[in-house]
């Protein structure tokens, strides 16, 4: 293979990822013209159309798809050798946005961050609270820590702690004036203290049980838009309220509540780290993904 070839190959991925001249061009710092040229050398020097041209999109032929998928991997895998390398020079630096909900800064950042300010002193950890799953990118985000199952396929994910479980719970003076439910149905004779999210949305209770999965859209006189809000309430024998086991599970064994239907709470994925691309990552980014993945020492 012509040495010139490897380059017009980088513009033609960029192109066919991108879906644009101009878009690749940015990407890759050159001119748009120096795209053209390097998409066109390439096809004459095949002998192939890689890419069909209309005025509203670009996108690759049937050859160009075969060429995509054998080359786009390999060449990944050197941008991310590069960078790795760049890396051992240059110590993690500077701001590093990262959105989350604040249950992940409480229970994923909180605890380790004295550890990670003293091994990175030079990154500006800039935490962003939102519920509502924002796009990275057009928020001006590096990454940000969702529940599994709120995460969009076409991100990558790294788990940041294990898997979860809720737990539905009431105080014994709540108890005291209402039985306990057995099934979802039942919640609908009972006082529910439900959460808002910072959207708008109000939280549907989601249950399972032997693979059999419900939403429940409970009622209630009191909505409240954190957790632990929601916990003090239940202690307080206003209502039922559905919330985290780590959150409530001391409050369990201690007898301050009481739990039910556990059946209907299966375990589920836990918190990711996620972002868009491991393409040109920054070493702050890395390094933060790295400190506080799950299974690191703590």
């Amino acid at each position: 293979m012509d040495r010139t070839q490897l380059s017009q190959l980088v513009v033609f991925v960029a192109v066919a990822k991108t879906g644009s001249f101009r878009a690749a061009a940015d990407q890759l710092g050159i001119a748009p013209s120096a795209v053209s040229h390097a998409v066109s050398t390439l096809e004459g020097a095949l002998g192939l159309r890689l890419l069909a041209r209309t005025t509203r999109s670009t996108r690759p032929t049937e050859e160009g798809e075969r060429l995509l998928a054998r080359v786009a991997g390999p060449l990944a895998e050197i941008e991310t050798g590069f960078a790795e390398v760049t890396e051992d020079a240059v110590a993690p630096s500077g701001p590093l946005r990262i959105t989350m909900p604040l249950l992940a800064v409480q229970e994923v950042i909180m605890r380790r961050l004295p550890a990670f300010v003293a091994l990175y002193p030079a990154i500006e950890l800039d935490i962003r609270v939102s519920d509502t799953f924002e796009n990275i990118v057009e928020e001006g985000c590096d990454a940000g820590i969702r529940l599994g199952e709120s995460l969009e396929i076409d991100m990558i994910a790294v788990r940041a702690g294990g898997a979860r479980r809720g737990m539905i719970v009431g105080a014994p003076a709540y108890f005291a004036g209402h039985p306990k439910p057995l099934h979802p149905r039942d919640l609908a004779a009972h006082n529910c203290i439900r959460r808002r999210f910072q959207s708008g949305r109000i939280y549907r209770w989601e249950l399972e049980h032997d693979g059999h999965a419900i939403s429940v859209g409970v009622n209630g006189n009191l909505i409240l838009p954190q957790q632990e809000l929601m916990r003090q309430a239940a202690l307080d024998g206003i209502g039922l309220a559905f919330l985290f086991e780590e959150n409530v599970l001391a409050d369990v064994r201690a007898g301050r509540l009481i739990s039910v239907m556990e059946e209907w709470c299966p375990p589920f994925d836990g918190f990711y780290i996620y972002y868009p691309s491991r393409r040109l990552m920054r070493p702050a980014l890395r390094a933060f993904i790295e400190f506080f993945r799950y299974g690191e020492s703590a």
